[in-house]
Formats: structure tokens, sequence, C-alpha cells
């Protein structure tokens, strides 16, 4: 039989099947590695099957929450697997979070079942008991299983939802993304004519939506996701070395100590199969563009622009990174993008969350007539391009207290020296974020940091002072409407302190 007894041949966007059509076709692929481990695509659905079925004994039915909560390890695929094929909801959770900070989230998600392993056991009991009304199963114990018959619910809709990920939000407070089967499946659907590239490292933890979009983008085309225990430079270049991977993927942070690593002198690392070189998330400045084609000069790079809520919004290819320095591209296939009349980013595509699981208040305002607000202010020039500028809620959080950067910097620009200023917040240990002054001197004028301070002494409170002062040449502007970038500043601040 070509497929499973009553088995619906319709095609649906559901995840299990992306596991059980690459498993039929390609048993014997790598589908995951970390470190010197590897799960063939046949193993991971042979044990998500076995796992699914383990699942339904512990009585998790279609629409329960499945939570997860451990260090990054293999087993978390066939997990993911299975509680996609039996109609239950993934929730991974951060394992960086103490059992006090954890239970929140896991009360807030109503989970059936905590998965854990013999690691983090120990924590997941502690968190299960300050929540109370949830059941605790190693994965490495009574949930390890395997099995040939496929554990998938045919009652699953791709409409129905298949993973939350919490973010904390402007107000600390948890939000859990909803994502649907047919948004996950979506968004990692593998690129028209798309060619084996080799594996892709992913150096997200799986607690973040971003891994497990980038692996199931590789499950899709059915290669290899590479994981690591750990995001630094070292451990990195061994996965890129190791898995001969063809694509890499790193927030600016991570590939700004990539970049020194290979610059170092030390090990000579061999990048020699990298073909792309990707790079987004957070603001990026073309100095680092720069720098990545100079190391990686066999590669292609771009920048993307996305959220967990909408999925990828922008991209900017190759062919346009110095043409369109510090822009995040155009909308991808199938988003519209605009600029509401605050200027801040709204998008609308089939990528979208369906909400913030049981939170309709933020749903109501993230989801407007079918517009995701992003939150970031953004720019856009002739050719449609898009530059993020800010943040609509752009305050600067110091010591307790609340800064508008906006109110200091009419301040600052009128004091004696002072051509052009961008007030940014700096993050720090002590106060959380330091007011920042970013300024561009004019000619033949001395600036230091006293001389601001005592400028602002009669006009400013001491705490909206700004406590750090950097002179630059120029402030990073949109092409099209001359907006200061003021994420893009503090990005670079940031690289050049790390």
């Amino acid at each position: 039989m070509l497929f499973p007894e009553g088995y619906d041949v319709q095609m649906s966007l559901l995840v299990g099947e992306v596991f059980r059509r690459a498993a039929a076709a390609t048993p014997r692929r790598v589908a995951a590695s970390l470190g010197g481990c590897t799960l063939t695509f046949g193993e991971v659905d042979g044990a998500a099957n076995g796992i699914g079925h383990a699942l339904r004994a512990a009585g998790v039915a279609h629409g329960d929450r499945v939570a997860w909560w451990a260090g990054t390890t293999l087993d978390a695929v066939p997990l993911f697997a299975a509680v996609a094929k039996v109609g239950a909801v993934f929730v991974p959770l951060n394992p960086g979070l103490g059992p006090d900070e954890a239970a929140p989230v896991l009360a807030r998600a109503r989970a059936r079942l905590l998965v854990t392993t013999a690691d983090w056991a120990d924590g997941a009991d502690a968190v299960a008991k300050l929540v109370g009304d949830v059941s605790v199963a190693r994965l490495d114990g009574e949930l390890r299983a395997e099995s040939t018959h496929d554990a998938a619910d045919q009652t699953l809709s791709e409409r129905d939802p298949h993973v939350i990920f919490f973010t904390s939000g402007s107000t600390g407070a948890p939000k859990g993304v909803v994502l649907s089967h047919r948004a996950s499946c979506l968004r990692t659907f593998p690129e028209n004519g798309h060619v084996h590239r080799g594996p892709t490292v992913i150096m997200f933890p799986l607690f973040h939506m971003a891994a497990w979009t980038i692996a199931l983008g590789c499950w899709q085309a059915r290669e290899e996701a590479a994981f690591v225990p750990r995001a630094d430079a070292a451990t990195l270049l061994e996965a890129v070395e190791d898995r001969r991977a063809g694509r890499i993927y790193l927030i600016p942070a991570v590939w700004d100590r990539v970049l020194a690593e290979l610059g170092r002198g030390g090990r000579r690392w061999d990048v020699s199969s990298l073909r792309e070189a990707d790079t987004g998330t957070s603001a990026t400045p073309p100095e680092l563009i720069a720098a990545i084609r100079h190391a990686l000069p066999a590669t292609t790079t771009r920048v993307f622009y996305g959220s967990t809520e909408a999925g990828a919004g922008a991209s900017l290819g190759p062919e346009d990174l110095e043409r369109k320095a510090g822009s995040v591209g155009l909308p991808g296939l199938g988003v519209d993008l605009g600029l509401s009349d605050a200027g801040e980013v709204c998008l609308r595509s089939v990528l979208l969350m369906d909400g913030y699981f049981e939170d309709p208040e933020s749903t109501a305002e993230a989801l407007q007539d079918g517009w995701y607000h992003s939150g970031d202010l953004g720019a856009l020039d002739a050719e449609g391009y898009l530059s993020i500028v800010g943040r609509v809620r752009d305050v600067i959080r110091t010591g307790g207290e609340t800064v508008a950067p906006v109110e200091v910097e009419r301040v600052l620009v009128d004091l004696p020296g002072v051509a052009e200023v961008a007030v940014v917040g700096v993050p720090e240990p002590t106060w959380g974020e330091v007011v920042c002054a970013v300024v561009v001197p004019r000619p033949g004028h001395r600036l230091d940091l006293d001389g601001l301070r005592e400028g602002c002494r009669h006009r400013l409170a001491p705490f909206k002072q700004p406590r750090r002062l950097e002179l630059v040449d120029a402030l990073p502007r949109t092409a099209a409407t001359g907006q200061v970038q003021r994420s893009l500043v503090v990005e670079r601040l940031r690289l050049g302190a790390s």
C-alpha cells in the first residue's frame, strides 16, 4: 500500500508529513547532527512514531501542549516530529531559565506534559511542582521508543496549531506566538530551483524559533541541520569543518566573533565548503558585510528581516549589498509590506502567526485588519527597499527610569560644537542601559562627556544626561528620507565594544 491505511492523499501542509516523506524518499540521508552524533531521516521518523504512540499512552490528545525543557540534544528532533504527528502543540522552553522563571511560562502554556532528559530532570520536577498541574516525562526514559506504524493523527488540519514560541515582549510578560502547521510549512518551503548545498550550521538553541525554522527548511529540502551545543566561534567553525557545511546563518554579534577567530592567525579552519554566509535579525552594519565578504570570498551573503510573529518579512540579496547598504531589502514572495502613518513596519502574508496564545488583547494590538504591526520604525526608498530606523516605543530604561531619546537630542543639538546627535541606550550590567550620545562634532570643536553633561545640567534631570559619549564622522541615515537608523547606531556601538 502506497499510503498508510485511512490516509488522506490530498496534499496537506503538515509538519509531520515532512518527516514521513523524507524518510520514505531518503531514509539513510543524515537529517541532523550534533557534535559527532547523527540521525538519519529514517531514524528520526521511526523514533517519532514510537514517541508519538508513547505520548498518546501518556494521555496527550489532539491540541494538548507538550513542553520541552532541556539543553541542545538530538533527542529533541524526533520529539518535535512526534508532537506534530499526533496533533499536539510543541512548546519549547528556554533551558537558561531557572525553575522560578520557567514555571510561569509553563503555567501560561497550560501544558499537559513537560518532556525533559536526565540532565534536566531535577529542574523539570521542580518546575512541575511549582506549576502543580503538569506531568513530567523523560525522553531518554519512558518516551524512548521506535515504531514502523505511523503515529499521524488523521483528523489533523493544516490550520491546527503546531508550535508556541514564547517571547518576553516589551513588558517582560511572556507572550506565546502560535503558529499553525500551514504557517510553519510555508515559512520553510524550499526555494524554487533549490539545489543540494549540503548541511546548514544552526547557531540558535532549540527553544528559539529560528533554530526550528532553519532546521525545518533543511528537512523540507531533505538536507542536514547541523546543530551546535553553543554559539562560540570555535564550535561553529568546527561544525562547518566537520560537516562540510554549505550554509551558515549568524546574527551580527556572532559573526563578529567568528570573523575575529578566522583572522586570529592561529588554527587554519577549513571553510572551503561554505557557499552561503547569511545574517540578519538585528541591524547589520555595512562594515560587517564587507568583513564577511573579505573573509569568505567564495560565498554569497543575504540579509534577512523578520520576526517570530511574521516569519521572513524582507531580504537583501547579494546583488544589492553595496548598492543598498544598511537596508534589509525587499518584501519576500507573497508578503505585503507597508508603513503606517507613524512609520511602523506592517506586514501581511500567509506566514503570520495565528495570534498570541490566550491573549486576545495583545493579539488585537499586533494583528489589525490582517496586518501585523511589528513595532519597528522603517523607511522605504524610491525602489521599495526597507530600512529599519528604530522602534515605535524607542525609550531607554536606565536604573529603573525611562528616558525618551528625542528629549535628550533636542537639548544636545543646541550645545556648541554639536553638529548632529543620536541618543541611544547601550546595555550595561548595573543600569540595564546607559544613555549614550553619539555625536558628529562641528569642524574645529573638541567635545567631552563632562562638557555635554554640564550643558544639560539645567535642562535635563541627572538620569537623562548622557553617561557615555561616542564621536563619529557621520550618522547612518536612510538614503530616501535621511532618517537616522538608530538601530544601526546601537549595533555599531555594540560591535565596536565586543
